[in-house]
């Protein structure tokens, strides 16, 4: 999800069922990767490129969206499929990262974590509303939950969507373009990491066993 941290997690589980070995650290890296290339081109990019200082972010957009359609490339060459997440991801920096170099306005790339969070954050307690724990729809194959476990999973995880907009909204405008583009990489994750980790008692909790059979 934020940053395709349980997608992953999911899409690993699927090909381990389909009998194929899919590896943990190549899917993280080419999920973070494209992250890791836009901090670095925009910390380095007037000494690689040239460019003013005020136009670092602008390079490293270009940079970022290229990054991200060659990483859904190499999903598709090295996994054998293209993971949803790394689709979502894609389209989206490409849209906003468009933008961004199109109206040469970076309002657009640091507003599109803003978006994107606020969606899945709708998204999800919208299901709820009408009685669907979309998570499980995401995360069935690596978890059996009851149905309340699904509940309270779910609306943590849309609350937290909306915890992860704000959170990008104050920091883009109040704190520097770098410092910006430095949470963005190394906060977001480890944020998302630990949350996930949070929700591990409720699990526990709600966790169907499988029925043993005899003999």
């Amino acid at each position: 999800m934020s940053d395709g941290a349980d997608e992953t997690t999911q899409e690993i589980a699927v090909e381990i069922a389909k009998g194929k070995t899919v590896s943990p650290l190549l899917k993280l890296a080419l999920e973070f990767g494209p992250l890791a290339i836009f901090f670095f081109a925009n910390s380095y990019g007037d000494r690689l490129f040239g460019v003013a200082e005020d136009r670092r972010i602008f390079v490293a957009t270009g940079i970022f969206i290229v990054a991200s359609l060659v990483a859904l490339a190499l999903s598709r060459a090295l996994i054998g499929y293209l993971p949803r997440m790394a689709i979502v991801n894609a389209v989206v920096v490409t849209v906003f990262g468009g933008l961004t170099l199109a109206l040469d306005d970076a309002f657009f790339i640091k507003v599109k974590p803003t978006i994107v969070n606020t969606l899945f954050g709708c998204v999800l307690l919208g299901g709820l509303a009408f009685g669907r724990p979309l998570l499980s729809l995401v995360l069935e194959t690596v978890l059996q939950l009851d149905q309340e476990g699904w509940r309270k999973l779910t609306f943590r995880w849309g609350l937290f969507f909306f915890v992860l907009a704000a959170l990008n909204e104050v920091v883009w405008r109040t704190q520097t373009q770098d410092f910006w583009v430095a949470f963005k990489v190394w906060g977001v994750m480890p944020l998302t990491m630990a949350f996930a980790l949070a929700q591990t008692p409720l699990i526990l909790k709600h966790e169907v066993k499988p029925a043993k059979t005899e003999g």
